[in-house]
């Protein structure tokens, strides 16, 4: 039970730490306050005990399919404010965005994952509330998994902070699409889940060599949103999200780089 809590807390831990130890590291490099971290941290912590208290009523929509639904509604919710963070990121390169506009869109995605992934949280703890015997084994694993998660995130913002500011924006960039790209995959698979889209065979099983049952699984599950047997479509959402930021993120660059010309002649 102590390592499950562990696991368990870890990965929904990680799955928002990393958007947020990225999001504080490019702060620092676009000279942005941090000081929206206070007012993320506020707002995913009231959002995921709200979600949390009236899970059961979300729960009943859509005939008992609530659940799955919202948490593919957030999950494309973030890949949205990925998609437009990733256009103005690379789009600082050539012209000034304002700060107001990063700050928003980094408030939107954090709160979103960390009411998510903070329900989670909730939900699991809540269920041993009435097992005595098992419930300090919870805590205690909830405790360490919270406590590396929150290292790890502070490892990957030192790191990311401490490489050169081109090559931030380029590590960033990638990661972030991959994260975005990995949460049209959970939404399209939550939907293929409850008959909302199409079932098909998978593409490929690697269930083998990693198990996503396994501590290792669940880990890449959290960063990369990795799964031993996706479907076709599964794959298809995947690709075509990161496709999607890489084509606005080339026509945006164009358009500055552009307006920047004309204004130069």
């Amino acid at each position: 039970m102590l390592l499950s809590s562990v696991v368990i807390v870890l990965r929904e831990v990680l799955e928002a730490m990393l958007l947020m130890s990225l999001f504080m590291a490019l702060s620092v490099h676009l000279q942005i306050s941090r000081r929206w971290v206070f007012g993320a941290v506020l707002l995913g912590v009231l959002g995921a005990y709200t979600y949390f208290i009236w899970f059961d009523a979300v729960s009943d929509w859509f005939d008992g399919l609530g659940q799955e639904v919202f948490n593919a509604l957030c999950q494309f919710g973030i890949y949205l404010c990925l998609l437009v963070f990733n256009i103005l990121l690379l789009g600082t390169v050539k012209r000034a965005v304002p700060k107001k506009l990063f700050i928003i869109v980094i408030l939107v995605a954090t709160t979103l994952a960390m009411s998510r992934e903070g329900a989670e949280i909730f939900l699991y703890i809540s269920s041993f509330t009435s097992m005595a015997d098992k419930l300090t084994a919870v805590l205690t694993g909830s405790l360490f998994g919270a406590s590396i998660g929150f290292s790890v995130g502070v490892l990957i913002y030192y790191g990311v902070l401490n490489l050169p500011h081109w090559l931030t924006l380029k590590v960033c960039f990638g990661v972030l699409s991959l994260v975005a790209a990995g949460m049209v995959s959970q939404a399209v698979r939550l939907l293929i889940q409850i008959d909302w889209l199409p079932a098909s065979e998978p593409v490929w099983n690697t269930s083998d060599w990693i198990s996503e049952t396994s501590v290792t699984g669940q880990l890449l599950y959290a960063l990369i949103s990795y799964e031993s047997t996706p479907s076709l479509l599964e794959v298809q959402s995947h690709l075509a999200a990161i496709g999607l930021i890489i084509i606005c993120t080339i026509l945006y660059y164009w358009r500055v780089q552009s307006i920047g010309d004309q204004h130069e002649g």
